[in-house]
């Protein structure tokens, strides 16, 4: 065999395909998102809760007690945005689930607190859930989609080490679907305002937004279930 020959068969398809196979496998093996172990997901979730709903919850009721309605929003604002600057000072980064919370509360406070009519009182529910849905959507269509932060932050998903094309198109249309959620939820509210008793409309807008929140994370998930089996994605549990 000539040299000719042997420099052939040596840049040969069949010699050059197990390099490529291995380098697709070590691709692949970047191809997974990872949660953390059961532990320590509860735990970032409840802390998660605790403080964009939990604290200033509690600052409302320190609030009531103390001086009536207007002096609770005003004491549950306060925490929150107190909350928001402890962490900012401790971790250098604030939660989004804590500035949405923040930015709803405020806008709740100032319809409640400056204007004094029972009517405005209502009307900050399809308020707050009409900027809810002005917040997802303008960071819909972004690289950086509201839900794919939310993941993140409260249930710690680690998303693969390189951008998956796929994965970033579920987080944005997850992050329109969520923004229609709110719209959605606004609409109805509004309805409700100003054809039932305001007794009742509380007592609906409780429902109806348990019921906005529990179908939006039921389409989310399995749109998930979904995208991790169409583009081949894996989920694993962190090892430590």
């Amino acid at each position: 065999m000539s040299w000719r020959t042997r420099a052939g068969a040596a840049g040969s398809p069949a010699d050059t395909r197990p390099p490529a196979h291995g380098v697709a496998d070590s691709s692949s093996q970047d191809a997974h998102l990872e949660l953390p172990r059961p532990g320590r997901l509860a735990l970032s979730v409840v802390v998660s809760m605790a403080e964009s709903l939990g604290l200033p919850a509690a600052g409302y009721v320190a609030g009531m007690a103390m001086s009536g309605q207007n002096v609770a929003m005003v004491a549950a604002t306060a925490v929150i945005w107190l909350t928001a600057a402890v962490r900012k000072l401790v971790t250098r980064k604030v939660p989004g689930l804590l500035i949405i919370s923040a930015l709803v509360l405020t806008l709740q406070t100032a319809v409640v607190v400056g204007t004094g009519n029972p009517l405005f009182f209502l009307l900050q529910f399809p308020l707050s859930n009409l900027a809810l849905c002005v917040l997802f959507a303008r960071t819909a269509p972004t690289s950086k989609p509201l839900v794919a932060r939310l993941a993140a932050e409260v249930v710690s998903l680690r998303q693969p080490i390189s951008a998956h094309a796929g994965l970033q198109r579920f987080f944005r249309d997850a992050t329109w679907l969520w923004a229609g959620v709110f719209a959605a939820l606004a609409v109805g509210m509004t309805v409700l305002m100003v054809s039932e008793p305001a007794s009742l409309f509380l007592l609906l807008t409780t429902a109806v937004t348990i019921g906005g929140v529990v179908l939006g994370s039921a389409l989310s998930v399995m749109w998930f279930l979904r995208a991790l089996r169409r583009f081949g994605l894996r989920v694993r549990l962190a090892q430590t």
